[in-house]
C-alpha cells in the first residue's frame, strides 16, 4: 500500500491500529497476533500492518524507526504511539477508554 491509500484508510475509519513491523522481528512475530486479536474485540476499530522494509516511505512519513511501533490514529489523527516496549494489558486498556468515544 501506498501511504495515500493508509492515509485514506485511516481517515475514512473512527479508529485505526497501525502496526508497523517487518519479517524479520522476533519479537513483532509474537507480538502481532496477541495486537491483533484485542483489535478484533471491537468491531470500530480497523487493524492494519505495515511492514517496513517493504513500505520504507509509509514508515518514513509516520517518523517509524523502531519496531514494533504501534500508531492507535483516532478521527484521522494520532492518539498514542507505542514503540518497541508494550503491554499488552496497557494497550488493551488505552483501547477500551477510547472505543467508548467511537461506538
Amino acid at each position: 500500500m501506498t501511504f495515500q491509500e493508509i492515509s485514506k484508510k485511516i481517515k475514512s475509519r473512527p479508529m485505526v491500529v497501525t502496526y508497523f513491523s517487518h519479517d524479520e522481528c522476533n519479537v513483532c512475530k509474537v507480538l502481532r497476533p496477541q495486537v491483533k486479536e484485542v483489535v478484533n474485540q471491537y468491531e470500530n476499530i480497523e487493524f492494519m500492518y505495515v511492514n517496513t522494509k517493504h513500505n520504507p516511505e509509509v514508515s518514513g512519513q509516520h517518523m517509524v524507526f523502531a519496531v514494533p511501533t504501534i500508531i492507535i490514529f483516532y478521527e484521522g489523527r494520532e492518539a498514542k504511539r507505542y514503540s518497541r516496549h508494550l503491554s499488552v494489558r496497557d494497550f488493551q486498556s488505552f483501547l477500551e477508554r477510547m472505543a467508548g468515544s467511537t461506538v
